[in-house]
């Protein structure tokens, strides 16, 4: 396992991730000033089907400028991982028109990859355990639902955006504090898909918190990520333990 890495830009590293005989691109954003001797909150972002391939470039369109922002870095000093999914690959591979979905049994390829990123970054940099999030957008949507799921004790809160989840895990996400987004005109991921899952939540006894945008289309992230509170919500959530 090792790192390769060259520079995008003057605030985000292009690395690949290798595990065993596979591997995957991500962009790395480090706080700024950065103090090694000092632990920090680590936000995981997953892209959108439009952002696959293995270019490294394209996946933070939709949300550079949130992370980039200099009172963002200034008010919310964290790191930010970014893993890229190829062309042909979901973060879930389940079918995002449909009414519903099973969860897998086991996690796709590139969402695989991405937990076992997680692991080794949080070996290589001081991080805060007790805060790690998650947010994603359409197919990163499913992928955020999908992974919290998995890793139910890992995340201090998730912000899934049109995305679409297995009711049935619920209960056990429900102590995870959650923000989830849609718009009620999306024509690629339907409404209920967060509705649906929203009121298994409310019935587990979750405290989930939940923004619909009349008349918006599936591009219910911009919405979203401009919100004022967005940042300041997730990296006030800490895990008890």
């Amino acid at each position: 396992m090792f790192f390769a890495s060259n520079t995008v830009n003057a605030q985000f590293d292009s690395l690949t991730f290798h595990f065993e005989a596979d591997s995957m691109p991500y962009l790395l954003l480090k706080p700024l000033n950065y103090d090694s001797t000092k632990t920090y909150p680590l936000m995981l972002f997953l892209h959108g089907s439009g952002e696959r391939g293995n270019d490294n470039k394209r996946t933070v369109k939709h949300i550079e400028s949130l992370l980039t922002a200099d009172s963002n870095r200034v008010n919310f000093p964290a790191f930010v991982i970014v893993p890229q999914c190829d062309t042909g690959y979901r973060w879930v591979e389940v079918d995002w028109k449909a009414s519903s979905h099973l969860q897998p049994s086991t996690p796709s390829r590139f969402l695989n990859l991405t937990i076992k990123l997680l692991v080794n970054i949080e070996t290589k940099f001081p991080i805060d355990s007790k805060r790690i999030y998650v947010t994603g957008l359409s197919m990163g949507g499913f992928g955020t639902w999908d992974l919290i799921a998995r890793l139910p004790n890992k995340f201090a809160a998730a912000a899934p955006i049109c995305g679409g989840a297995d009711t049935t895990t619920a209960n056990v996400i429900a102590h995870i504090p959650i923000w989830v987004f849609h718009g009620a005109d999306d024509k690629i991921v339907k409404i209920d898909r967060s509705r649906d899952m929203v009121n298994a939540l409310l019935t587990a006894g979750s405290k989930v918190k939940y923004s619909e945008y009349k008349d918006v289309g599936h591009d219910s992230w911009k919405q979203a990520y401009a919100d004022p509170d967005f940042l300041k919500w997730m990296f006030g959530q800490a895990l008890s333990r």
